[in-house]
């Protein structure tokens, strides 16, 4: 009726001729109507695609001359493949074919073109009626054939492999045109006989058989012409990028027609199809794309919305909208354009139902119909496509950018800021709160969209249902009102649950990087049940959250419901006519209304969550850096003072009264040597900080003249292997490489590992040991060749012997022309110092050279004669003879190897020696060499993936963790119901209204109405069911597996955390989790609501016209098809993005750790490109993954959208009265939904496999391989056990895996009860290894440990380790209270507390802390010494009061007059105890009843010390000399150049006690076993 009245319009306002040329268009058949429209059509597009090309090409010419004007840099290739040349190419028959075809059927339309053109020519002459519109059709043929003949001829000179598509699509069209023509002028011969026969029917008779070859051809695609290349001069297009992707995406050059179809990603799917894909199958992005051009975008905004205004708070949501304007506005176009034409079906549905009904208005009405409603759907398909995948590049670009901006900021905070700011915490901020700011640009049009849609609808509705349309205002008002309290109520929970994970998160952390202290203390299962306990508090949360979203799913759900009621209602009411078409029209306005009123809460929500999440952000953002003032560095040789302090005053806590550092007053000299000494917390390691910058300056100035390099006291080492950690960043140069190995006595080290200096260091450095680790920070630092070294304690991890080794190596010859400032404990290294620092409390209280200090007396003193009385401790005077007496005669001591007796002959020694040696290198040269035949069995591997399907195990294992599955099926029939409830709602208002304005209603208004609204209320009720039911099985699925994961990664053993990065593990546990959590459950149940929604709509269309069966069937097995090969890439895709995103965790967690070294090295920059870099490689397979949704749902559509126009020409087709219209409007009603559903469904399908695969990661971590159970009931030891303590080894064998070398090489030997034991041995002789094994952290290989004749592997985990006490290494502390470390299983009461404090040192400085007991202890006891930290954890030793005590370097991180206090403590504490000492000091275990030395793995000697020191061939007795002649050295430390010879000299007429000793040291030394140190240096030398 419309299209009437506006064809009559402009037939009344158009001049004669064009009403001529309307009437003769209308006078055309609708198939050649058709033809001429598709025609023109695509010649239109096709001029466009020209145009487009040729602008683009322009544009693109005016920026590169731009560029190259403005950067004059080494050329580029600027090619986005490297294709190789072009060798040949050969045209085949093919492309020959198809040539001649189209020159065919152009051929064909001239010669009918002319033969029309002269019949009327002589019609107009003979002066008859000339019908000129039978050129049309010839013409507008004639025309594209051309176009297309010249466009097939051109590949060849494009030298294209491939035939454009529009080109395909163009044959494609004309052939289905030319076999309707055939079928009805096959119809008109058999009717009229000859007399049908004309030029156009013999045209199209004669065309066909090359049309059909065409069809085919452009099925194909491929031309025919075959491009043979040089593949040898490929090369990669930049050198930083990966090898093996050499291609940037085509996304980046793709033209229009491939952009609006996504044909760009065929290629990449076509792979994906064949095997699955990889990393390197996946083109690198644009530069448009890349992190760092949106990085800087948005960073340059965000520092100029600082700038502009310092005392108003930046909003970070506008700097993001400066940043990402243009691209928000393109996809609000599409947007635009979307919800513009969405409308045009339910404004055309009346006049559809009118046609149906009788009222025809002008010819071809109907088809006219149904070409407008073909036409908006194909549109809407097109630009929905556009318009989401717009926005998903929105987010991505939102997310690359905050993601760095956050790193950035990590890497910058000051340590006040980094207090409030866990590590934890700023990866959830990267993990969580990011991602939901670029999720939120799903959203971001919805604001404007929803008023949009409401007018349009309101406009539709007011022409159907008249003034009525007011009530549908205040209904929707009203519905849109309702939901501001429940989004209140929505953020408030948000905020809750966020803050609970970020608890969790940060424990977890935590729980992670400590496990190894958590399982020798047996505390594993306190610190799992406190997670547990933080889950609770966020399930709590995130149940209020779920069932609040189904509340509001339930409110929205009844929204459209009950504006339709409202509107229908009031019409009524009023007196208003409804009609079958308006209710279809209304009704069709309300579904597509639906749609945004049902998304408001998710809006609304997801507008909540951003807010917060931004909040969070932007409140991180703006926390306190370090202060770029602290330090002022100044250029390398503009001063001779390369570091000068004046006033200094600084403070870790700038609330505190106390500063941590006051009166610093230093000048150091370029090249001097600065020693820093001090008791334990007296500030060594601040004023270390306070020259690097870290620690907030609070009055003085700090200059510092050159680069400088910093080695911190807990070494930070990089996941990633042993070069790359000291080259870091560094180009290789192979002689000074060597040089720092030597020089860092890493040499030995690297032959031992089967891979070398190529072997993976598992996370935080784990395979390494303490010393390994202190020495490749040492290398790292030496490499960089700076002009100030910075070294925190860097001897207290190693051996006397590799101490000594690394001082005259490292910083007397390595470093002898730099500046160095050392903190020592090592009093034997202090004489060689050119000033040396004695701090106490934070002050310089003492300042000089070795001798001023030592006439002084005062502080220096007591450090100097607490180290002497070490070391005359070694001296054991007449003690040989009465340390035998003490063994009891019942004892037996195995020994693993007897001490070689004093040889006569030196020579004879020597070369036993030699041959040992040899055929040990021999043995190692062996397995190296095996080791390199497979470079797989590294410690570390690549993150592991499934490939291909997800396992149906994995969709019944989710199933299953809720109620065993009983909800599903309550689920679906609640689903099923509510679709049944809402099609019999709908029907019966197209039944019960009369057809036309004029027929009677079939029922009264009021039992019209009440029959409505009682179908439509009753099935938002079963949606409100559905969504509980969803939430509680959502909830319940995603707390039992969370508990499974969680028990089995604190039940894995210590090898799992050994090679898995704890940003794998937490990568589970936070964004796994989380999908798990808020996704899976709704991804379910939308997926049954959209399989049960399209089973309804393709059920209403098939009851009105079987027919579509035809088509709807075919169509089903070609969507399974598609979404089949789709499905090949998107999983590994999906794979791809969750195994990318932990290195970015990774590199997060382990940057915020080590952000004092990367600052001290000035490595911020690089760090930052690695960042970058890793984003970009993230973001890869993500573009390419939502890529890919979008090419499945537009090919989906399309399909449904020809199925919806199938419909609708069948419908036109049948005769009139044949169906009845209001059924049929139904149809359409439902039609016009169907390919949104059809889409909707693939989609859900796909993204519901794809977040499945969250749980498939999770199903992974909950299936780890368990150690030994806790307890064995069968086998439980005594409650007094061990009584004795005897500790018996038998033939041990350890392997810390199954594919590396041996550690342990069947070790032999007996520790006695009650007696002290000292393990010494050079660093990497397995020591630390055999502690592990005596707590079962690593299981043997072979051989047996027995405790008190038990035999350990026999007892459970915690029965072994909760009876065994250790004071580790690396001292660990946990956030909390001091009262929490010591006590974490609460099982001693204060005073218990008080009296172990007191013991280990702690009880004043924590007395005079206000908090006392409960005194903070920052994340990994950040705010305690190294020192004080390993104090505590004598503390927790004290308390646990075990038979057996472990001391792994216990002493290591302490002053020499600390270390004896705490060896008198635990020769009083502990005398009663079996008292292992893994020590690197000689005086620590002097002492000790007996001493096993280890070598390579083996026992060299176990003995008394007496014994020892006796034997002249001892290692231990070389141990001691080494220390001892270094003592001996520095007391006369008059070192002055002299060669070897003098110095061996000088040796031999020195003290008569130690002659034996050196005659075999002297030995050793020519055998080449140990070098004796050369101690002949530029200004330095012994002297004797």
């Amino acid at each position: 009726m419309g299209i009437d009245l506006l064809l009559n319009r402009i037939s009344a306002s158009a001049p004669q001729p064009s009403i001529t040329l309307l009437r003769t268009i209308q006078g055309l058949p609708i198939l050649e109507l058709a033809s001429v429209c598709i025609n023109l059509t695509l010649f239109l597009v096709f001029l466009f695609i020209v145009s487009a090309r040729h602008i683009s090409i322009c544009a693109g010419r005016i920026r590169l001359q731009k560029d190259d004007s403005t950067a004059n840099a080494s050329p580029i290739r600027r090619n986005s493949v490297v294709e190789g040349e072009i060798r040949d190419v050969r045209i085949g028959t093919d492309f020959k074919l198809s040539v001649f075809c189209c020159f065919y059927v152009l051929f064909v339309q001239v010669v009918v073109l002319g033969f029309d053109g002269i019949s009327l020519m002589r019609k107009s002459v003979n002066r008859k009626v000339v019908d000129w519109y039978v050129l049309c059709l010839p013409a507008a043929q004639g025309l594209a054939w051309f176009v297309l003949s010249f466009s097939a001829l051109h590949c060849k000179f494009k030298v294209s492999e491939k035939f454009p598509l529009l080109l395909r699509v163009w044959w494609f069209v004309s052939f289905v045109i030319c076999l309707c023509t055939l079928y009805v002028d096959g119809r008109g011969f058999l009717n009229e006989g000859s007399k049908h026969l004309c030029p156009h029917v013999v045209a199209n008779f004669a065309s066909t058989p090359a049309l059909a070859f065409l069809c085919f051809i452009a099925f194909r695609g491929i031309t025919g012409i075959q491009v043979c290349r040089n593949s040898d001069l490929q090369e990669p297009l930049l050198l930083e990028e990966e090898v093996g992707c050499l291609k940037v995406t085509p996304y980046s050059d793709a033209g229009l027609f491939s952009l609006a179809t996504l044909s760009w990603l065929n290629p990449l799917l076509s792979i994906g199809a064949k095997r699955p894909l990889e990393l390197k199958d996946i083109p690198l992005l644009a530069q448009k794309d890349r992190s760092k051009t949106n990085y800087k975008v948005l960073n340059s905004n965000w520092e100029k919305l600082k700038s502009e205004n310092p005392s108003k708070q930046p909003s970070l949501a506008w700097a993001i909208l400066k940043s990402f304007w243009k691209e928000a506005a393109c996809n609000a176009i599409f947007a635009g354009l979307s919800t513009l034409v969405s409308y045009v079906g339910p404004y055309m549905i009346s006049y559809f139902v009118d046609y149906l009904g009788g009222k025809k208005t002008f010819p071809h009405e109907g088809y006219i119909l149904a070409g407008i409603f073909f036409s908006a759907k194909l549109v809407e398909t097109l630009t929905t496509r556009q318009w989401y995948i717009g926005v998903d590049i929105l987010g991505m670009h939102v997310r690359s950018a905050l993601t760095a901006m956050v790193y950035r900021k990590g890497l910058k905070l000051s340590s006040t800021a980094k207090q409030c700011h866990t590590s934890g915490e700023i990866v959830n901020y990267m993990a969580v709160d990011v991602q939901r700011v670029g999720d939120y640009s799903w959203y971001l049009h919805d604001l404007w969209m929803l008023p949009l849609q409401i007018i349009l609808a309101l406009a539709i509705l007011y022409k159907n249902v008249g003034i009525a349309s007011v009530a549908t205002l205040v209904a929707t008002t009203i519905s849109i009102v309702v939901t501001v309290p429940l989004a209140k109520v929505q953020e408030d929970y948000q905020d809750k649950l966020m803050a609970a994970k970020d608890e969790r998160m940060r424990k977890t952390s935590e729980c992670l990087r400590n496990m190894r202290i958590l399982k020798l203390q047996a505390w594993e299962d306190r610190y799992r049940v406190k997670l547990e306990e933080m889950r609770v508090v966020e399930f709590k949360w995130l149940r209020r959250a779920l069932y609040s979203q189904a509340f509001i799913t339930f409110i929205f759900w009844s929204s459209p419901i009950f504006v339709s009621a409202v509107t229908f209602g009031t019409s009524i009411l009023l007196g208003g006519k409804l009609t079958a078409g308006g209710v279809l029209s209304a009704l069709a306005t309300f579904r597509i209304l639906q749609e945004p009123l049902r998304n408001f809460p998710d809006l609304v929500s997801m507008m909540a969550q951003t807010k917060v999440s931004l909040d969070r952000i932007s409140g991180f953002l703006q926390e306190e850096e370090l202060q770029e003032n602290a330090t002022i560095v100044l250029p390398r040789g503009v001063t001779n003072m390369a570091i000068e302090i004046k006033d200094g005053m600084f403070g870790w806590d700038p609330s505190s009264p106390r500063p941590s550092l006051s009166g610093i007053q230093i000048k150091v000299e370029r090249g001097m040597r600065v020693a820093v000494c001090g008791m334990v917390g007296s500030g060594k390691s601040s004023f270390l900080s306070c020259i690097l910058g870290e620690i907030p300056k609070i009055s003085g100035e700090v200059k510092v003249c050159g680069t400088a390099a910093y080695v911190s006291q807990s070494a930070w080492i990089q996941s990633g292997n042993i070069e790359e950690n000291i080259l870091f960043g560094s180009p290789m140069d192979k002689p000074k490489y060597k040089n720092v190995i030597h020089a860092c006595s890493l040499k030995k080290d690297l032959e031992l590992f089967s891979h070398g200096d190529q072997t993976i260091i598992g996370d935080r450095g784990i395979n390494l040991s303490g010393g390994q680790k202190q020495r490749v920070q040492l290398a790292r630092a030496l490499y960089q060749d700076a002009d100030i070294y910075l070294l925190d304690d860097p001897f207290s991890a190693v051996d006397a012997h590799t101490g000594t080794e690394l001082f005259k190596e490292y910083i007397l010859t390595a470093l002898v022309n730099k500046t160095v400032i050392f903190v020592t404990h090592q009093v034997e290294f202090l004489p060689s110092a050119d000033l040396i620092l004695v701090l106490k409390e934070g002050r310089i209280i003492q300042a000089g050279k070795y001798d001023d200090l030592l006439q002084a007396g005062t502080d220096f003193k007591t450090l100097v004669s607490a180290h002497h009385e070490a070391i005359e401790a070694m001296d054991i005077p007449n003690h040989s003879e009465d340390s035998d007496e003490n063994l009891s005669p019942g004892v037996s001591i195995r020994l693993g190897k007897k001490c070689v007796p004093a040889a006569d002959n030196i020579e004879n020694l020597a070369k036993e020696v030699q041959e040992g040696v040899s055929a040990s290198d021999q043995k190692a040269i062996k397995e190296k060499k095996k080791a390199k035949r497979s470079r797989k069995k590294q410690l570390v591997q690549e993150e592991e993936r499934v490939r291909g399907r997800v396992s149906m195990k994995v969709y019944l294992s989710y199933m299953a963790a809720a109620y065993k599955g009983v909800l599903i099926p309550l689920i679906i029939i609640a689903q099923s119901l509510f679709q049944f409830l809402q099609i019999a709602s709908n029907w019966w208002m197209a039944w019960a209204n009369p057809q036309t304005e004029g027929d009677q209603p079939k029922v009264s208004p009021m039992v019209l109405i009440v029959v409505y609204m009682a179908l439509a209320f009753g099935s938002s009720w079963f949606i409100f069911i559905r969504a509980v039911l969803v939430a509680t099985f959502g909830l319940e699925a995603a707390q039992k597996l969370f508990l499974k994961m969680l028990r089995s990664v604190f039940r894995a053993p210590m090898s799992f955390f050994d090679s898995t990065p704890a940003g794998r593990i937490l990568n589970r546990v936070s964004i796994d989790q989380s999908v798990v959590d808020l996704d899976i459950p709704f991804r379910l149940g939308g997926f049954a609501s959209t399989t049960i929604q399209l089973i309804g709509i393709v059920g209403v269309m098939t009851e009105v016209t079987w027919q579509i069966l035809l088509l709807v069937v075919p169509m089903t097995i070609a969507c399974l098809w598609m979404q089949k090969y789709y499905m090949a890439s998107s999983r590994e895709l999906v794979r791809i993005v969750s195994i990318q995103k932990s290195p970015i965790i990774h590199l997060f967690g382990e940057s915020i750790a080590g952000a004092a070294t990367i600052r001290g090295f000035g490595q911020e920059k690089r760090f930052m490109k690695r960042n970058l870099y890793l984003l970009d490689c993230f973001a890869r397979p993500f573009f390419c993954s939502l890529a890919a949704i979008e090419w499945l749902c537009l090919r989906m559509e399309l399909l449904s959208t020809f199925v919806f126009a199938f419909c609708m020409i069948l419908l036109v087709s049948f005769p009139h009265g044949s169906i009845d219209p209001s059924m049929a409007g139904l149809a359409v009603t439902y039609g016009l939904n169907l390919n949104a559903r059809l889409s909707r469904w693939i989609l859900s399908f796909c993204k519901l496999e794809n977040k499945i695969i969250s749980i498939e990661r999770i199903y992974q971590y909950s299936q780890i391989p368990g150690e030994a159970p806790p307890v064995i009931e069968d086998s439980r030891p005594p409650s007094t056990w061990p009584e004795s303590g005897t500790i018996e080894l038998i033939d041990l064998k350890v392997r810390y895996k199954e594919n590396l070398p041996v550690v342990l090489h069947g070790i032999t030997c007996s520790f006695p009860g009650a007696m002290k034991i000292g393990i010494v041995g050079r660093t990497g002789s397995g020591k630390s290894t055999l502690i592990q094994a005596l707590f079962r952290l690593i299981e043997p290989e072979g051989g047996r440990i027995l405790i008190d004749n038990i035999d350990i592997s026999t007892i459970g985990l915690h029965d072994l380790r909760s009876r065994l006490s250790i004071i580790p290494q690396d001292p660990t502390l946990f956030e909390g209270t001091i009262r929490g470390n010591l006590d974490p299983l609460e099982e001693h009461s204060d005073h218990e507390i008080w009296q172990a404090l007191d013991k280990s040192q702690l009880g004043d400085i924590i007395h005079e802390k206000d908090q006392k007991l409960d005194t903070p202890v920052l994340e990994n006891g950040d705010n305690w010494s190294v020192g004080q930290r390993q104090l505590v954890s004598l503390g927790r030793a004290l308390l646990k009061q075990a038979r057996i005590l472990v001391l792994d370097e216990a002493t290591a991180s302490v002053d020499t007059a600390t270390d004896n206090l705490i060896q008198k403590i635990i020769r009083t504490e502990f005398k009663n105890c079996t008292v292992c000492t893994i020590a690197h000091r000689i005086p620590t275990v002097i002492d000790s009843d007996l001493v096993l030395v280890l070598s390579d793995g083996r026992v060299a000697e176990f003995d008394t010390p007496a014994r020892l020191l006796e034997d002249k061939s001892s290692m231990f007795l070389r141990l001691r000399t080494s220390l001892w002649l270094l003592h001996s050295g520095n007391s006369n430390h008059n070192w002055k150049g002299q060669r070897t010879g003098d110095f061996i000299h000088g040796l031999r007429t020195s003290s008569k006690a130690i002659s034996c000793g050196l005659m075999g040291g002297l030995a050793i030394y020519r055998a080449g076993l140990v070098s004796v140190p050369q101690f002949s240096f530029n200004k330095y030398s012994f002297r004797y």
